[in-house]
């Protein structure tokens, strides 16, 4: 058998298993696939096998699931400052940047194996999740719609999002108008007014400092709407430049239900990078469970030590999916905590992680000087 079947049945056991949230059960295929995954990009990357040489580790060293902190993480910050890839980019299908709020963008090249299986672990969380339907949906996109000006990852995922229900209208909070994106809040409120005379369900999708300023401008207008049987409302993407802006997720929820009519249980939150190809859905009682495709670590601020659960740290998150580029173990500048799946009583027995927020821009330049020093002294 050829190495690359072997990687192939690896990944797909793995993205193939109907069960999203059974860690255990299929554990030994994360594993298998984790090593594959890290052994493609030490023989066809060289600056990861630098990495992984001199850190003295190599893929026969990862015997089970308490190895996997032995993997190297790369912060997001390298990504912004290297060019580390494993296939030439005519062999990348998509590309897509981060969103760059500090100035930095990351550039993520995505093949077509990785996509082949990204698709099923989509459509499997989405399912689970109930975000599938064959009704024909109007929207409301809280983001940028896509285009030559903005190749963001949150722009193609917004778009992304209406194909798990047939999209009627799309409608965007942002349109980019002589040369740069305005609020588009009297188009939004033309919409409601549409939609809400309508039969068909209705989906507000994006950010949710912008659910937060569209909610806070009906209140101020003194406009309430009702919105059709099976609406709701998906956020996603983090408050990034408005986290000054940031409310208790609670409160947001109450907002929105007083203003467009859309109770808390079909209110769904996803959680994500563009370094880490894996969508994070919560829970009816919103908390982000992990599912099969990945694993999560919290690293400690100064030592970058695992931490145990109930401890806060800084979020490393490990995914076998890309041969693309090495994102094997991807450490983030959010700080979290990792709790037991029994903790949220949702009946999802996956543990779950909550963001707190993200360091600051010392923290992250010294979490990026330690991991460089993890890293064997790559410097940052």
């Amino acid at each position: 058998m050829q190495k690359e079947e072997i990687v192939i049945n690896n990944i797909q056991k793995l993205y193939q298993s109907k069960k999203i949230y059974d860690l255990e059960g299929t554990e030994r295929y994360f594993v298998a696939a984790i090593k594959d995954n890290m052994e493609f990009h030490n023989q066809h990357c060289k600056r990861y096998a630098q990495i992984l040489k001199k850190q003295g580790i190599v893929k026969d060293d990862i015997h089970s699931i308490e190895d996997l902190h032995r993997i190297p993480p790369l912060p997001t910050l390298y990504y912004k400052k290297k060019r580390i890839a494993s296939l030439p980019s005519k062999k990348m299908v998509i590309k897509a940047t981060s969103s760059g709020t500090s100035g930095v963008k990351s550039k993520i090249g995505y093949d077509a194996k990785g996509l082949y299986y990204g698709a099923h672990m989509v459509y499997r969380i989405a399912k689970y999740h109930k975000l599938l339907s064959t009704k024909p949906t109007n929207y409301i996109l809280l983001g940028f719609q896509q285009g030559k000006e903005n190749q963001a990852v949150t722009a193609k995922t917004l778009l992304g999002s209406t194909y798990f229900a047939p999209a009627k209208e799309r409608v965007y909070a942002l349109q980019y108008v002589n040369g740069s994106y305005e609020f588009n809040i009297k188009g939004m409120l033309k919409a409601l007014m549409k939609f809400s005379k309508q039969s068909n369900p209705v989906r507000i999708i994006g950010f949710p400092a912008y659910a937060l300023f569209l909610a806070n401008e009906l209140e101020k207008r003194k406009k309430r709407f009702t919105l059709p049987k099976g609406s709701k409302v998906i956020l996603g993407g983090g408050w990034k430049q408005f986290y000054s802006d940031r409310v208790d997720k609670k409160l947001l929820y109450q907002k929105i239900q007083r203003t467009l009519g859309i109770e808390e249980e079909n209110i769904r939150e996803f959680y994500g990078a563009v370094e880490h190809p894996m969508p994070y859905c919560d829970c009816k009682n919103h908390h982000f469970h992990v599912p099969i495709y990945s694993r999560v670590l919290v690293r400690d601020v100064d030592t970058l030590l695992p931490v145990p659960n109930g401890k806060v740290g800084i979020l490393n998150f490990l995914s076998p999916l890309l041969s693309s580029m090495p994102l094997t173990s991807v450490m983030t500048d959010d700080l979290g905590v990792l709790h037991d799946g029994a903790e949220c009583g949702c009946g999802i027995t996956a543990p779950y992680f909550e963001v707190l927020g993200r360091v600051g821009l010392c923290d992250i330049h010294t979490c990026a000087w330690g991991a460089g020093e993890l890293l064997g002294g790559n410097r940052i």
